[in-house]
């Protein structure tokens, strides 16, 4: 298939070739300075990693102000269980299905490449209109904003910045949710497992999906499923729990979970037959949005050690009663979700500790701390050690914006109709790079992508060129 515009898909493709998963942006960087030189452009990277890429402007242009794009070099790591693939060193796979493109059973990294692919197919043009341009590409997004939170003053120069990390062509973003994550730690001293018949209790078949933008779709969350059923098992059977692992990344609703617990033999098929109606009733729940969810349960072998029972009863109770979902709508923008929470990701580091990292986010600080609250409380009843994170800014909406004139007026000339002009419940990190560059005007949009942070993440071909074709328009209409 021949996709357009060919210069943009050209990059993307090559970035897809780069291993950068989150905190490991080596060889993406590489590839940048590399690009930069073969360019013969200047180029800057200060001590997070964080790459500045300038070029001059184009003959008629010069008066024209500097105007920052902006992208994140990094991308989220997520694969089916059934798919082998190594992050670090091997390229994603790409597919062509229909009008999308995906990758082979794991994320495809357009979250943000194709932010990247764009600004690297700007500076290596020679027939594009524009002026003075800085193409700002961040470190660790996905993980920490750690290249926002750490960029310094002086290292941009422009004062309008537009962020190319959006996932809905047609539809300009100028504000964002702020975000603060929550981790729960249980510490115990494992004892040894009894003598029993152990299971391993399986969640798979969930979507996923992006912590902010999906989570008002009400998908199915691996954890609360396995959580429940687990809770269920206490009322009739003596189990005991040996193990626990689910989710993976903070900003991710977790698809898949597991548990190994230790059942009496006399239980074992009663516990089966409660997991087939469990399925039922979880089939039914999730039929419109999560329709291929499973729960299955296979032998395994005897572990060494197993949980307390009170840790193992304290630990499921809280996770049955951690909020996840939308816990507020806003009362300015109809429509938006205002304040969620997460309930990410169940791990077992290390003999006699399990962690359970959530992650909280409102585009109302105060809230957000409120979100963040209540969650350390349920864990604190129940035992837990709790710590937050330093979290992040929200961004405020600026209605005022001239940058936005600019993107209306260009986007209705194009395509004889408006964009829409919204604020997004994700997280951008256009907010941290309000605090060290106070005066900014930004926006930020994209082409249209879906279940981003999830191996089904794909990106509609079709609207990749319509923003470009927008991108490059602003870009030639900047008021001087």
């Amino acid at each position: 298939m021949d996709l357009q515009p060919a210069i943009v898909w050209k990059y993307f493709h090559e970035i897809t070739q780069v291993p950068r998963p989150s905190k490991k942006e080596g060889k993406i960087i590489r590839y940048l300075e590399q690009f930069a030189a073969d360019h013969h452009l200047p180029i800057k990277k200060d001590e997070a990693g964080n790459i500045l890429i300038s070029k001059p402007a184009t003959k008629g242009y010069e008066k024209l102000p500097t105007i920052i794009l902006q992208s994140h070099m990094d991308m989220v790591c997520e694969k089916n269980n059934d798919v082998t693939h190594d992050f670090d060193n091997d390229p994603i796979e790409t597919v062509v299905d229909g009008e999308w493109l995906r990758a082979k059973g794991t994320t495809l990294g357009a979250d943000n490449g194709i932010g990247v692919a764009a600004s690297l197919a700007i500076l290596a043009s020679d027939d594009i209109e524009h002026g003075p341009v800085e193409c700002f590409v961040t470190v660790d997004e996905e993980t920490g904003m750690t290249g926002a939170f750490e960029v310094k003053e002086g290292f941009l120069s422009g004062k309008i910045l537009i962020n190319l990390d959006s996932e809905d062509e047609g539809q300009i973003f100028i504000g964002c949710a702020g975000g603060k994550n929550t981790l729960a730690t249980f510490s115990f001293t494992p004892e040894a497992a009894p003598a029993r018949s152990y299971f391993k209790i399986v969640v798979t078949g969930l979507n996923g999906g992006h912590s902010g933008g999906d989570i008002h779709k009400g998908l199915g969350n691996a954890n609360k499923l396995l959580a429940r059923f687990l809770y269920s098992l206490r009322e009739k059977y003596d189990y005991t729990l040996a193990a626990i692992e689910g989710g993976n990344l903070h900003n991710a609703i977790p698809r898949e979970a597991s548990a190994v617990i230790g059942l009496k033999d006399d239980d074992r098929e009663p516990v089966r037959v409660l997991l087939n109606h469990f399925q039922a009733d979880v089939e039914n729940e999730l039929k419109r949005i999560d329709p291929n969810v499973r729960l299955t349960m296979e032998t395994v072998d005897t572990p060494k050690t197993v949980l307390p029972k009170d840790v193992a009863a304290r630990l499921v109770e809280s996770l049955v009663a951690c909020p996840h979902g939308v816990l507020g709508m806003s009362h300015e923008v109809e429509g938006l979700v205002e304040t969620s929470t997460n309930l990410a990701s169940v791990k077992m580091p290390e003999a006699g500790k399990v962690v359970v990292e959530t992650s909280q986010r409102s585009s109302v600080d105060s809230l957000k701390d409120a979100a963040a609250d209540q969650v350390a409380a349920v864990f604190r009843l129940a035992g837990a050690e709790v710590k937050h994170g330093d979290g992040y800014p929200g961004w405020a909406p600026n209605p005022d914006s001239k940058i936005l004139k600019v993107a209306e007026d260009t986007y209705r000339k194009i395509f004889g109709k408006d964009a829409l002009v919204l604020a997004i419940h994700a997280g951008l990190e256009c907010g941290l790079f309000l605090e060290k560059y106070p005066y900014l005007d930004m926006i930020s949009f994209g082409p249209t992508m879906r279940d981003v942070h999830s191996p089904n993440e794909r990106i509609e071909i079709a609207t990749v060129d319509l923003w470009w074709r927008h991108l490059l328009e602003i870009l030639k209409n900047i008021p001087a």
